[in-house]
């Protein structure tokens, strides 16, 4: 089963991440199961460092390279595509939520905007479902930054509550 999916958008430096783990913390406190998937624009992640085993494996050509320790799994690729959904359905199948940071243009993922100023994305991109501002904001479910408790709310009744529907 697909688990559900939300991301968290806005523009650089507004909070995604500091929300983003705040609600993953409340979640996990609530005994759900999540996963978070960050896009980034950075080159050079980790673990692929020459003179490591991945690195060799990869110059060797592996389509993907998985590196497994006492405490984490790391998990590298080539870039097939930057699809969330497809990521979450493949690596991620047995968790109750994926939470993206980025993808602001998944198709068919509800979006929680983070903003502090600015043009609002809502404006931009299609399946913005709330907004966590430090502004002054009159549209639909807005919630402040210092939300996060009321913002997993409504994350369990409008996306996590969506997937238990369709079990």
């Amino acid at each position: 089963m697909m688990p559900a999916l939300v991301t968290f958008i806005g523009w650089h430096s507004c909070g995604k991440t500091t929300l983003a783990s705040q609600v993953v913390r409340l979640l996990k406190e609530r005994g759900y199961t999540v996963a978070v998937v960050k896009s980034t624009k950075e080159h050079g992640l980790l673990p692929d460092q020459e003179g490591t085993d991945t690195a060799v494996h990869r110059q060797a050509g592996a389509d993907a390279v998985a590196l497994i320790g006492p405490d984490r799994l790391i998990i590298t690729a080539e870039k097939q595509d930057k699809d969330l959904a497809a990521i979450a359905s493949r690596y991620f199948a047995d968790m109750d939520l994926v939470i993206g940071e980025g993808f602001k243009n998944a198709k068919d993922v509800p979006k929680i905007e983070v903003h502090r100023g600015g043009p609002l994305l809502r404006e931009q991109v299609q399946g913005v479902i709330a907004v966590a501002s430090d502004q002054v904001l009159s549209q639909k479910h807005i919630f402040a930054l210092h939300e996060a408790g009321r913002l997993t709310d409504f994350i369990e009744q409008h996306v996590l509550a969506q997937r238990r529907a369709i079990e």
